[in-house]
């Protein structure tokens, strides 16, 4: 086995990885968000979180780390075997359409852009 292939086996490994996290988490989302998950701290005056919402935010941080790892996944592929300009402009594109995809969802679950502070008084709820 050369070094392609081997980099070739680790990007799918890693594919497979990212498509996992996101598939397990929409079905462990369901039982927890059922069962009322809220987060560990609500900010002040804050209203418990519905089903309905717990069951998105539980959902997108499964998307988010998922896409992460196929986002690695790709650079692993693209950087690790020889680079050409087509692979790399591909790559972009990718992590691009990708990172607007995270963006989308942090803001979809927390209500603000990732480079926003927390309001005043309000505790991290990652888990």
């Amino acid at each position: 086995m050369d070094f392609q292939q081997i980099i070739e086996a680790v990007g799918k490994y890693m594919d497979l990885a990212g498509v996992s996290v996101m598939v397990i988490g929409a079905v462990v989302s369901i039982p927890m968000a059922l069962r009322g998950y809220q987060p560990r701290k609500l900010p002040a005056g804050a209203e418990k979180l519905t089903v309905y919402r717990a069951y998105r935010q539980l959902l997108g941080r499964s998307i988010l780390l998922g896409l992460e790892l196929l986002v690695a996944a790709d650079i692993i592929r693209t950087v690790a075997v020889t680079p050409t300009f087509e692979s790399v402009g591909v790559l972009a594109i990718i992590v691009l359409i990708r990172t607007f995809l995270s963006f989308s969802l942090e803001l979809e679950i927390t209500g603000r852009w990732p480079w926003q502070k927390a309001p005043a008084g309000t505790a991290r709820t990652d888990a």
